[in-house]
């Protein structure tokens, strides 16, 4: 009885460094991520943020909780649409499936969008779009929502993760001038998702 106590404590232990040692692994993932978003600002030519400005980008702290795994729903027969923008205009998107997940104790979903512009594209017709609205909007982020990308490759056997902890602001968030999809209704989340990028340090 004693062996058994004691064997269930080491295995008690062993799993807790696991874990450890996985949340480490993952901490890192994301650094690296948040350190490639940033020098992508210093490489796109119509980027709004120089080196000070990208200083100024504020992030929250990683939780591995906002990495969800996602059963995931093609639409195929769905319609193309003109999606609204913060400037005005439109772009024209078609619903490429659903994303069903449970966070915080709620089922949500999400729609999953593809451009038609870049699905001409060979570099780019893999490329999935994921824009939303969380209660955190206004306050510790982007009034207008943030932004996911995906790539189709990373739906397998419909299954999905979404890591909102890469959830990035539109490039309206920092200047005026860009064409920023507005989130569309359906993929407005009624809870505060406090992960990914906040809002921008440098008004």
């Amino acid at each position: 009885m004693k062996y058994k106590g004691t064997l269930l404590l080491l295995l008690m232990i062993m799993a807790s460094l696991l874990s450890a040692q996985s949340g480490r692994a993952y901490a890192k993932e994301i650094k690296q991520h948040r350190k490639h978003y940033k020098q992508e600002f210093l490489k796109e030519e119509r980027s709004p943020l120089d080196k000070k400005g990208v200083k100024k980008l504020r992030f929250f702290p990683v939780d591995e909780r906002y990495r969800v795994a996602c059963t995931f729903e093609r639409t195929p027969d769905a319609e193309p649409f003109e999606m609204a923008t913060y400037s005005g205009i439109t772009k024209s998107y078609v619903q490429y499936g659903v994303a069903h997940f449970n966070l915080q104790g709620e089922q949500l979903q999400l729609a999953i969008y593809q451009s038609l512009r870049l699905r001409q594209l060979p570099m780019y017709r893999d490329y999935l779009f994921v824009p939303f609205k969380d209660l955190t909007n206004g306050d510790s982020t982007y009034g207008g929502g943030r932004y996911m990308d995906i790539r189709m490759e990373e739906i397998h056997d419909g299954q999905l993760v979404l890591d909102f902890n890469k959830a990035y602001n539109p490039y309206c968030a920092y200047s005026d001038g860009y064409n920023c999809p507005v989130p569309p209704l359906e993929n407005h989340l009624g809870i505060e998702v406090t992960a990914g990028e906040k809002g921008f340090g440098g008004h």
